[in-house]
C-alpha cells in the first residue's frame, strides 16, 4: 500500500482565513468579536441546557449517523467498486471549499452594495458558524482517528490517527449554508433555501463520490454545521427581538430612545 502524506482541511483552513480577513475591514469588527466571544462561552455550554426534545433530537441524529455508517462500505463501492492496488490521496481539499467561500463572499459583497445591517449581520454569522462547528469537528477528529476511504478498504478503522470523521467541507458547508437559509426576513425564503443547502448537499456529494470521505462522514459533519447554525441565528434572532425603540416623554417634548438586551 502507498503510504501518503495528507494537510489536514487544508483548503477550509484557507477559505476561513479569507473570510475573517474581508469582516474584520468592518468598522464593527471589535463589538462583533465580543460578541463572538459570548457566543462561543455558550455555544460549549448549549448542551447542559438541552430539554428533553434536544436530547431527542440529538439521539435521532445519532442513529441517522449509525445508518449512514451501515451502508458506508456500499455507497465506497458504488463510487469506487474497483479500489486501485496503492491507494491515493485525492487531495481535493480545496476545490471542495470554493463553493461556500463563494457563497459567503456574494452575501458579503451584496451587504457592501447595499449597506444593509441584516446582509452584514448574515455575513458575519456564516463565518462565526463556520469556526464554531469547524472547531468542533477538529475536535472529533482527533478523538476519532478515522482512517479516510483512500487509506484504508476498511470503514471500521477507528483510533489510527486518521482525520477522516467528520468532514469538516461538509460541515462548514452546512454551517454557511444554514445561516444563508434560515437568516434574514422570509422574503425569498424558498430561494435562499435551496441554494444554501443545495450548495451543501453539493459539497458533501462530491467529498463521497471522490473518495475523500465515508457517507458517515459527511451525514456527521451535515448535522454539525447545520446544529451550529442554528444555534447562531436563533441566538442573534432573540438578541434582536429583544430590541426595541419607543417614544419618552420628557420636559417640553418627546425623547426617541432605543433599548437593547445586551450578552
Amino acid at each position: 500500500m502507498k503510504t501518503v502524506e495528507r494537510t489536514p482541511a487544508i483548503g477550509f483552513a484557507a477559505m476561513l482565513t479569507l473570510l475573517s480577513s474581508l469582516l474584520l475591514t468592518s468598522p464593527s469588527s471589535a463589538a462583533d468579536f465580543s460578541t463572538w466571544v459570548s457566543d462561543t462561552k455558550e455555544y460549549v455550554k448549549a448542551p447542559v441546557h438541552w430539554d428533553g426534545s434536544d436530547w431527542l433530537e440529538f439521539g435521532g441524529t445519532l442513529a441517522v449517523i449509525a445508518v449512514a455508517y451501515h451502508y458506508d462500505d456500499n455507497v465506497r463501492a458504488h463510487f469506487a467498486p474497483v479500489p486501485p492496488t496503492d491507494l491515493v490521496n485525492p487531495s481535493h481539499d480545496l476545490r471542495d471549499a470554493v463553493p461556500a467561500a463563494t457563497l459567503f463572499v456574494g452575501s458579503w459583497v451584496l451587504s457592501k452594495l447595499e449597506d444593509d445591517p441584516k446582509f452584514t449581520s448574515a455575513a458575519w454569522d456564516m463565518v462565526e458558524a463556520g469556526a464554531l462547528s469547524t472547531a468542533s469537528a477538529f475536535v472529533l477528529k482527533t478523538a476519532t482517528g478515522r482512517q479516510r476511504p483512500y487509506e484504508t478498504r476498511e470503514a471500521n478503522q477507528w483510533g489510527n490517527g486518521g482525520d477522516s470523521f467528520p468532514s469538516i467541507h461538509a460541515t462548514a458547508a452546512f454551517a454557511v449554508g444554514t445561516v444563508f437559509a434560515e437568516s434574514g426576513g422570509d422574503e425569498y425564503r424558498f430561494l435562499k433555501r435551496l441554494i444554501g443547502y443545495g450548495m451543501a448537499g453539493a459539497t458533501a456529494y462530491i467529498r463521497v463520490r471522490d473518495n475523500d470521505h465515508w457517507l458517515s462522514d459527511v451525514v456527521a459533519g451535515a448535522a454539525l454545521g447545520e446544529a451550529t447554525a442554528r444555534f447562531i441565528v436563533n441566538r442573534h434572532a432573540t438578541t434582536q427581538r429583544n430590541a426595541r425603540l419607543f417614544v419618552v416623554p420628557i420636559n417640553g417634548g418627546l425623547s426617541l430612545q432605543y433599548a437593547a438586551q445586551l450578552r
